[in-house]
């Protein structure tokens, strides 16, 4: 009798266990590579909304989300392939990431979707993913270059600039981008001098700015990232006295920039996805009570992109992962009650009792037919030494 009671609470204890066992959740980015400034706060704020669903008690009748980092690299899409297997391997529910696009199209390509495991990106924006053979797994709540793109070109023709050399990172990110903004400069009557590219992880780029410098141009559009080739171009340009007016993608745009050069970006502009909306003013209160620095890129992309996967768990009433991507497009977009950042547990309870909800988060998302954000861009100058929004596009 005392060996079946052993049993019969061993049974009962694994089983109360298992069932309370906390939801793993992958977060893979960047946190070495050429945005690895960047990529500290995009997973602070994912782990923010994680813990704001863990904390409510609501998630699944009080489930638990383990958070598990990987590294993508942004760059090696064997090495970021590699980690997001390791994610998978290790039974997270969904992924919050990744963040480039070329190594965000490796893993959904190779590794999420054949899995079956939902990737919602912060910040892929190449205009190639919009029509990812993704069997409804991957969704990104930043919106595509191909209208970045013509947002970056609009700026840069209402600060009467008259003729732009660009250059890009040689990969999706860039060459996208750069074609993009290419054809819509030029619609707006710009000259373009020359369109080159350059590769990441060089120590000098003297070469690729004499280049920039012999087509001449007012500005040089740099489409790159800021912690790697696109600083390297804007060092030579300065040393080399070429240029001293830099136009400046999304990926481009980051304090660590500010911080190395200065006045020197005092003529420089840029863009970015994100809003100016009340969701992004809830959402730079919620993040400084949470001790998570949100002015940087991407930040309320990454917040919205893990409540989205919390919120698409509790409309499926499962951490399935086939029932989380049949569940995203449904909690993103109307109809339904409106939520912002710090009111997942309000979201959580009224899909416990069935009640449609539209998360609005902190960008203000909405999705198109194939999962991305519509998106909306801040125009971006630098002043008293930091990145500062000119206005909502």
């Amino acid at each position: 009798m005392r060996k079946l009671f052993i049993a019969a609470f061993m049974f009962v204890s694994i089983f109360g266990t298992k069932v309370m066992a906390d939801i793993k959740m992958g977060i893979i980015l960047g946190f070495t590579g050429p945005i690895e400034s960047l990529t500290p706060a995009m997973a602070a704020s994912a782990e923010l909304a994680f813990k704001e669903a863990s904390d409510s008690g609501s998630l699944l009748g009080g489930k638990k989300i383990e958070p598990v980092r990987a590294d993508s690299t942004c760059v090696d899409s064997a090495a970021a392939t590699a980690a997001a297997e390791g994610l998978i391997s290790g039974d997270v529910a969904a992924i919050m990431g990744a963040d480039c696009s070329g190594v965000t199209g490796a893993i959904a390509t190779n590794v999420a979707v054949p899995n079956g495991v939902v990737m919602i990106s912060p910040s892929a924006t190449s205009p190639g993913l919009t029509t990812l053979d993704d069997k409804g797994y991957f969704f990104r709540t930043a919106p595509s270059d191909a209208r970045g793109g013509q947002i970056l070109a609009d700026i840069t023709k209402d600060r009467k600039v008259k003729s732009v050399a660009i250059t890009y990172t040689n990969n999706d990110y860039g060459k996208g981008l750069a074609d993009v903004y290419k054809a819509a400069v030029e619609a707006h009557g710009i000259k373009v001098t020359t369109v080159t590219a350059h590769e990441d992880g060089k120590a000098d780029y003297s070469s690729e700015v004499a280049t920039l410098a012999s087509a001449g141009g007012d500005a040089v559009a740099v489409i790159g990232y800021l912690d790697q080739g696109g600083k390297g171009i804007i060092q030579a340009s300065l040393d080399s006295g070429a240029f001293d007016r830099f136009i400046l993608s999304d990926g481009m745009i980051g304090q660590s920039l500010v911080d190395a050069f200065g006045k020197d970006l005092s003529k420089s502009f840029g863009s970015l996805p994100g809003s100016t909306g009340k969701g992004a003013g809830i959402f730079a209160d919620v993040a400084k009570a949470g001790g998570v620095e949100a002015s940087g890129p991407y930040t309320g992309e990454s917040y919205d992109a893990a409540a989205l996967i919390v919120l698409a768990m509790q409309a499926g009433n499962s951490a399935d992962r086939a029932s989380i991507a049949k569940n995203v497009m449904d909690v993103a977009n109307a109809p339904g009650t409106k939520i912002y950042p710090g009111e997942l547990k309000k979201g959580l309870d009224l899909l416990a009792k069935g009640k449609k909800i539209n998360y609005e988060g902190a960008t203000g998302v909405t999705f198109t037919s194939v999962g991305e954000a519509e998106g909306s861009f801040l125009e971006q100058e630098i002043k008293g030494g930091k990145f500062k929004t000119k206005k909502q596009r």
